[in-house]
């Protein structure tokens, strides 16, 4: 997406064209549409722009749309975090932002139909903004471009569906059973019945993901009440991946507001139940089209395992990204379905890096560390980063985990967001795969959120020190 072609008086990047037409055969197959959201997605991996008359959409594709360098500099609740005095220290300039093509959709919902499509934004040299994640995401991939490989991914996304009216203190509550008007109370995971009495929930669902175009393949109950997962079907196009991780979310809250209930991505809503995490299925394919994780065993060729010991090495300088936030580290307890070290196992879900059973072709590992409230475009390529670097440098995974390893932490990982910080500030493989600035903004802006965490006085200090 770098290419440009003059236009007097400013310069639209080539690219702008393909997604010109996506978007007028979206306009003319959906006459009723009236608005159209111009976005980006954020450092947090939230949705952020303007909403437009479908009449002035035009624009967009003609001159781009000024949006400030700011915008992806927010902290999770939408307030301007200044990095390096970037936002109010510098101006707040503009740039001009362009559509990206394969992101024109219509959104589902209530209200007057809309149109939604991704923007880039780009500085005056044309360059993308460091803070942009899918950018980010694009300059790994096209290290394996280098390999004459194309990575396929799948995400999986947890999350839960909780009470819109919240606890005295705040705190999330499960929701009503829609059948009996109980509060939900137990785990029952996979869960057929459940299922079936929130089916109203996951047939909305449905339906947003059929007019999006996000392909989730299986929901299904998970270890807790008011939990549950979404599958998303594999891609050969990995950022095609990850905006389907980010739709996902989008329509999972709103299918969830539609029944009456909150949805939530957070790591950790409920401190004695599972948190929720966004696993992420990884296979390779050569030039010819062949799975190079596939030998025929179950253990996986040597790549995989190179592919894995890449994993290990750039786990800890990973982490926070994985991990985005003060909450996300609660998440990270034995036997709760979070890995708690770097060991990998064969259809062994206490490990970290996970191989699926299944047949050959299908062969890949399921990283398992990050988070539901992970950026979902930095975790993937934070990902493809260590399984680039375990194939160039050929590391060793060592021997593949048996039986429970949940209760083995590894004391050479972060478990604090500060922690987890001062590992990416000292990383020594990630920058030669996000490149500097990218890392050094994430890194200050999850900082100052941290901070502005710690100045509110949680209920717990009260009871205890008051």
């Amino acid at each position: 997406m770098n290419k440009a072609a003059a236009i007097p008086g400013f310069a639209r990047p080539a690219f702008v064209l393909d997604a010109k037409a996506e978007f007028e055969a979206l306009v003319a197959q959906h006459p009723g549409l009236e608005f159209v959201d111009a976005v980006v997605v954020d450092l947090c991996g939230t949705l952020r722009g303007k909403r437009l008359p479908i009449g002035e959409a035009g624009k967009l594709f003609d001159s781009g749309l000024q949006l400030p360098h700011s915008i992806y500099l927010m902290d999770a609740r939408g307030e301007m975090t200044n990095p390096f005095g970037r936002g109010f220290g510098d101006g707040d300039p503009d740039g001009t932002a362009w559509p990206v093509p394969g992101t024109a959709r219509q959104v589902w919902g209530e209200g007057p139909g809309r149109a939604q499509i991704f923007l880039t934004l780009r500085d005056d040299a044309g360059e993308p903004d460091p803070a942009e994640p899918i950018s980010a995401l694009e300059r790994v991939l096209a290290r394996f471009d280098e390999l004459k490989l194309t990575p396929v991914c799948a995400l999986e996304l947890e999350f839960y569906l909780v009470d819109p009216a919240r606890g005295a203190d705040g705190a999330p509550r499960p929701p009503l059973d829609p059948r009996s008007g109980t509060r939900e109370s137990t785990a029952s995971v996979y869960g057929v019945d459940d299922l079936d009495r929130f089916q109203g929930f996951l047939s909305a669902l449905a339906q947003a993901a059929e007019t999006e175009g996000v392909p989730v393949s299986a929901t299904s109950k998970e270890y807790a009440p008011g939990q549950f997962e979404a599958n998303l079907k594999h891609q050969s196009d990995a950022r095609l991946a990850a905006d389907h991780a980010v739709l996902l979310q989008q329509i999972v809250k709103a299918a969830a507001r539609s029944c009456g209930f909150d949805g939530t991505f957070m790591a950790k809503p409920y401190a004695d139940r599972a948190g929720s995490g966004l696993h992420i299925h990884l296979s390779l394919l050569n030039d010819k089209g062949q799975n190079i994780f596939d030998n025929g065993a179950a253990e996986g060729s040597q790549a995989l395992h190179h592919a894995i010991g890449g994993l290990q090495a750039t786990m800890a300088e990973s982490m926070a990204l994985f991990a985005p936030s003060v909450n996300s580290y609660r998440r990270f307890q034995p036997d709760m379905f979070a890995p708690v070290n770097r060991r990998w196992g064969v259809n062994n879900r206490s490990a970290g890096m996970r191989v699926p059973a299944g047949p050959g072709e299908a062969r890949r590992v399921e990283h398992r560390v990050a988070g539901a409230d992970a950026n979902p475009y930095f975790a993937l390529a934070a990902v493809l980063a260590g399984v680039h670097h375990g194939l160039e440098t050929k590391l060793d995974p060592g021997a593949p985990a048996v039986g429970n390893v949940s209760r083995e932490p590894d004391p050479s990982l972060p478990f604090t967001i500060d922690d987890a910080l001062a590992r990416l500030e000292h990383a020594s493989i990630l920058p030669a795969y996000f490149g500097d600035e990218t890392l050094s903004l994430y890194r200050e802006n999850k900082r100052i959120e941290a901070q502005r965490v710690r100045r509110a006085i949680p209920p717990t200090e009260y009871a205890w020190y008051l």
